[in-house]
Protein backbone atom coordinates (compact mmCIF):
# COMPACT_ATOMS: atom_id res chain seq x y z
CA UNK A 1 0.00 0.00 0.00
CA UNK A 2 1.27 3.52 -0.84
CA UNK A 3 2.23 6.07 1.74
CA UNK A 4 -1.00 7.98 0.64
CA UNK A 5 -2.86 5.72 1.07
CA UNK A 6 -2.06 4.67 4.28
CA UNK A 7 -2.02 8.51 5.22
CA UNK A 8 -5.42 9.42 3.12
CA UNK A 9 -7.80 5.75 4.39
CA UNK A 10 -7.42 6.75 8.08
CA UNK A 11 -7.91 11.03 7.61
CA UNK A 12 -11.51 10.17 5.04
CA UNK A 13 -11.99 7.75 7.97
CA UNK A 14 -11.64 10.02 11.07
CA UNK A 15 -14.96 12.47 10.55
CA UNK A 16 -17.16 9.61 10.52
CA UNK A 17 -15.10 8.22 13.69
CA UNK A 18 -16.19 12.07 15.43
CA UNK A 19 -20.04 12.15 13.70
CA UNK A 20 -20.73 8.46 14.56
CA UNK A 21 -19.76 8.89 18.25
CA UNK A 22 -21.31 12.22 18.42
CA UNK A 23 -24.26 10.51 16.88
CA UNK A 24 -24.44 7.43 19.47
CA UNK A 25 -23.91 9.83 22.25
CA UNK A 26 -26.46 12.04 21.65
CA UNK A 27 -29.34 9.62 19.39
CA UNK A 28 -32.42 11.15 21.09
CA UNK A 29 -31.48 14.68 19.64
CA UNK A 30 -30.32 13.03 16.34
CA UNK A 31 -33.48 11.26 16.00
CA UNK A 32 -35.78 14.49 15.79
CA UNK A 33 -33.61 15.96 12.91
CA UNK A 34 -33.55 12.37 10.92
CA UNK A 35 -37.41 11.93 11.58
CA UNK A 36 -37.98 13.61 8.28
CA UNK A 37 -35.96 11.62 6.34
CA UNK A 38 -36.76 8.52 8.15
CA UNK A 39 -40.65 8.46 7.68
CA UNK A 40 -39.73 8.75 4.10
CA UNK A 41 -37.43 6.20 3.39
CA UNK A 42 -38.06 3.57 6.05
CA UNK A 43 -41.19 2.73 4.34
CA UNK A 44 -39.60 1.87 0.92
CA UNK A 45 -37.10 0.26 2.22
CA UNK A 46 -38.99 -1.89 4.56
CA UNK A 47 -40.10 -3.52 1.05
CA UNK A 48 -36.62 -4.76 0.90
CA UNK A 49 -35.85 -5.12 4.45
CA UNK A 50 -38.71 -6.31 6.16
CA UNK A 51 -36.86 -6.16 9.70
CA UNK A 52 -35.44 -2.68 9.23
CA UNK A 53 -36.55 -0.98 12.61
CA UNK A 54 -38.84 2.07 12.26
CA UNK A 55 -38.08 3.71 15.28
CA UNK A 56 -35.55 7.21 14.19
CA UNK A 57 -33.72 6.90 17.23
CA UNK A 58 -32.61 3.30 16.51
CA UNK A 59 -31.85 4.08 12.94
CA UNK A 60 -29.99 6.68 14.27
CA UNK A 61 -27.96 3.99 16.22
CA UNK A 62 -27.57 1.36 13.34
CA UNK A 63 -26.67 4.24 11.45
CA UNK A 64 -23.46 5.10 13.81
CA UNK A 65 -22.53 1.55 14.26
CA UNK A 66 -22.29 0.96 10.71
CA UNK A 67 -20.07 4.05 10.59
CA UNK A 68 -18.10 3.33 13.06
CA UNK A 69 -17.57 -0.07 11.83
CA UNK A 70 -16.81 1.01 8.16
CA UNK A 71 -14.52 4.13 8.86
CA UNK A 72 -12.71 2.14 11.47
CA UNK A 73 -12.28 -0.96 8.37
CA UNK A 74 -11.45 1.90 6.18
CA UNK A 75 -8.51 3.39 8.43
CA UNK A 76 -7.13 0.21 8.86
CA UNK A 77 -7.34 -0.94 5.21
CA UNK A 78 -9.47 -3.71 5.61
CA UNK A 79 -11.83 -4.14 2.57
CA UNK A 80 -11.49 -0.46 1.98
CA UNK A 81 -13.36 -0.53 -1.11
CA UNK A 82 -16.63 -1.71 0.26
CA UNK A 83 -16.21 0.17 3.57
CA UNK A 84 -15.80 3.27 1.30
CA UNK A 85 -19.14 2.42 -0.77
CA UNK A 86 -20.57 1.94 2.92
CA UNK A 87 -19.77 4.77 4.18
CA UNK A 88 -20.89 6.54 0.97
CA UNK A 89 -24.22 4.79 1.16
CA UNK A 90 -24.86 5.84 4.55
CA UNK A 91 -23.76 9.40 4.06
CA UNK A 92 -26.35 10.29 1.78
CA UNK A 93 -29.40 10.05 4.31
CA UNK A 94 -27.37 11.25 6.94
CA UNK A 95 -26.32 14.86 4.79
CA UNK A 96 -30.25 15.16 4.04
CA UNK A 97 -31.21 14.62 7.41
CA UNK A 98 -28.32 16.67 9.55
CA UNK A 99 -28.09 19.45 7.20
CA UNK A 100 -31.18 20.93 5.69
CA UNK A 101 -29.95 24.32 4.68
CA UNK A 102 -33.10 25.14 2.70
CA UNK A 103 -35.34 24.69 6.04
CA UNK A 104 -32.89 26.52 8.57
CA UNK A 105 -34.87 29.49 10.40
CA UNK A 106 -32.02 32.19 9.98
CA UNK A 107 -28.93 33.04 7.35
CA UNK A 108 -26.11 32.23 9.75
CA UNK A 109 -28.02 28.89 10.14
CA UNK A 110 -28.31 28.26 6.55
CA UNK A 111 -24.76 29.04 5.86
CA UNK A 112 -23.51 26.89 8.42
CA UNK A 113 -25.49 23.84 7.12
CA UNK A 114 -24.75 25.10 3.26
CA UNK A 115 -21.10 24.72 4.74
CA UNK A 116 -21.55 21.07 5.99
CA UNK A 117 -23.73 19.89 3.07
CA UNK A 118 -21.31 21.43 0.92
CA UNK A 119 -18.13 19.13 2.85
CA UNK A 120 -20.42 16.44 2.96
CA UNK A 121 -20.33 16.44 -0.83
CA UNK A 122 -16.75 16.62 -0.87
CA UNK A 123 -16.59 13.36 1.27
CA UNK A 124 -18.66 11.63 -0.62
CA UNK A 125 -16.64 12.38 -3.79
CA UNK A 126 -13.57 10.64 -1.32
CA UNK A 127 -15.48 8.01 -0.84
CA UNK A 128 -16.34 7.67 -4.51
CA UNK A 129 -12.71 8.01 -5.32
CA UNK A 130 -11.67 5.08 -2.65
CA UNK A 131 -14.38 2.92 -3.56
CA UNK A 132 -12.93 2.69 -6.92
CA UNK A 133 -9.16 2.34 -5.71
CA UNK A 134 -7.57 -1.19 -6.65
CA UNK A 135 -4.34 0.01 -4.82
CA UNK A 136 -2.61 -0.19 -7.69
CA UNK A 137 -4.10 -3.51 -9.17
CA UNK A 138 -6.39 -3.99 -11.88
CA UNK A 139 -9.81 -3.94 -10.80
CA UNK A 140 -12.68 -6.48 -11.70
CA UNK A 141 -13.29 -5.18 -14.92
CA UNK A 142 -10.39 -5.42 -16.18
CA UNK A 143 -9.65 -9.37 -15.14
CA UNK A 144 -12.39 -10.20 -16.38
CA UNK A 145 -11.83 -8.34 -20.20
CA UNK A 146 -8.38 -10.12 -19.58
CA UNK A 147 -9.88 -13.62 -18.49
CA UNK A 148 -12.25 -13.36 -21.60
CA UNK A 149 -9.66 -12.51 -24.37
CA UNK A 150 -7.05 -15.67 -22.48
CA UNK A 151 -10.00 -17.59 -22.73
CA UNK A 152 -10.92 -16.77 -26.32
CA UNK A 153 -7.37 -17.10 -27.44
CA UNK A 154 -6.88 -20.49 -25.95
CA UNK A 155 -10.05 -21.60 -26.98
CA UNK A 156 -8.59 -20.98 -30.92
CA UNK A 157 -5.53 -22.62 -29.78
CA UNK A 158 -6.94 -25.77 -28.91
CA UNK A 159 -9.58 -25.89 -31.78
CA UNK A 160 -6.36 -25.44 -33.92
CA UNK A 161 -4.74 -28.10 -32.02
CA UNK A 162 -7.87 -30.54 -32.23
CA UNK A 163 -8.17 -29.29 -35.95
CA UNK A 164 -4.83 -30.72 -36.88
CA UNK A 165 -4.80 -34.06 -35.21
CA UNK A 166 -8.34 -34.59 -37.38
CA UNK A 167 -6.60 -34.14 -40.55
Amino acid sequence: MSISRTIARPLLASTFLIGATHALKHSDVMAQRAETVTDRLVPLVRKAVPGLPQDPQTLVKVNAGVQLGAALGLATGRAPRTCATVLAASLVPTTLAGHRFWEADDDASAQQQRLHFAKNLSLLGGLVIAAGDTDGKPGVAWRTRHLARTAKREARREAKLVSARVR
